[in-house]
């Protein structure tokens, strides 16, 4: 379990709960982020990228194919095994382990691209930060990317969340509005922003889908018990009903590229 004071008022919650639905729902990058990604020269054939926050693999899973060699790292044993399997059925060699992102240990130099998606907020940055500048190369890059529905200008997101609300009024996870990826002031002084961006993305639902991807983030299945997780379900099933069977769900994304100042 993890707490936080600045996360949904320190409720405790685990991703590890959330595997089943994350693995199944929560592969929702679109193809489009993923062409963003290459056209900045990263995570392409050559490279040695580390995923930190990796959940099921989605990143390494989704760009494998483009050539580089991916290590990915999750606090969850149970995430990672989620990841293990799916990137076993599709024949990925991709190396996973379980451990905070401030705990890795690799040689100076290793990567010449560190990734963490949808999950820099979680980290302590005061001693993730020397970790990161050592372990990139000198010309390495550390790309921030994060990606959230709009509530504000899509009916269902804003119907979902308000219902999230309803059974977690602490989740701190509501309300998003365009904005860059979280970037801590502390990374000023050993990195230099490379360029960001906000890329707006309709992204393609079910009521399954959508439903499936509501239970696993942190307001619901992370967090909620059983009881409360099956109540929410029927309660957000039978607002799904009052729409058609698939949908497009309206979404951001951004991306922010940085470089180690001054290594050597």
């Amino acid at each position: 379990m993890i707490t936080n004071d600045l996360i949904d008022g320190g409720k405790a919650f685990d991703w590890g709960r959330t595997s089943e639905d994350y693995a199944k729902y929560r592969d929702v990058y679109p193809q489009e982020l993923y062409d963003k990604i290459l056209s900045r020269g990263l995570c392409a054939k050559g490279q040695k990228v580390l995923d930190l926050g990796t959940g099921t693999g989605v990143i390494p899973r989704n760009m494998y194919k483009y050539g580089a060699k991916f290590t990915a790292v999750d606090i969850s044993e149970n995430q990672i095994r989620y990841a293990k399997r799916l990137a076993a059925e599709n024949n990925m060699h991709i190396d996973f382990l379980v451990s905070p992102s401030e705990e890795i240990s690799f040689p100076e130099n290793s990567f010449d691209v560190i990734t963490a998606f949808t999950c820099f907020f979680y980290f302590d940055h005061e001693k993730l930060i020397p970790k990161l500048k050592k372990m990139l190369k000198p010309e390495g890059r550390l790309l921030v990317g994060y990606m959230s529905w709009l509530p504000f200008e899509d009916e269902i997101a804003g119907k979902s969340e308000k219902l999230i609300l309803k059974y977690n009024p602490c989740w701190t996870g509501a309300g998003e509005t365009r904005r860059p990826a979280f970037i801590p002031q502390l990374y000023s002084e050993g990195f230099e922003k490379v360029c960001e961006e906000i890329t707006d993305l309709d992204i393609l639902f079910t009521r399954e889908s959508w439903n499936g991807r509501i239970k696993a983030c942190r307001g619901v299945g992370a967090s909620l018990s059983e009881a409360e997780i099956r109540s929410f379900e029927k309660e957000h099933l039978e607002m799904l009903g009052n729409y058609p069977e698939s949908f497009k769900i309206k979404h951001y994304a951004a991306l922010t590229l940085l470089r180690p100042k001054d290594k050597p």
